[in-house]
């Protein structure tokens, strides 16, 4: 009988890893959907604007 609660407590904690790490490979994916998001909504909004700076307001240039 001991050893059917030790493997059940064994599978308790892998199921409880296996979903920290989900839940953790489901925050990176909202995030980078939320940065591919942004990317795609702001793009225009920045072509529009005018360049803060340009290539001659370097003073290092790495090639």
């Amino acid at each position: 009988m001991m050893n059917l609660e030790t493997e059940v407590r064994d599978i308790k904690r892998y199921v409880i890893e296996i979903s920290k790490k989900v839940d953790e490979l489901l925050y990176e994916k909202e995030i980078v959907s939320l940065m591919k998001l942004s990317e795609k909504s702001l793009s225009s909004f920045f072509d529009n604007e005018p360049d803060i700076y340009k290539i001659a307001d370097l003073k290092v240039r790495y090639k």
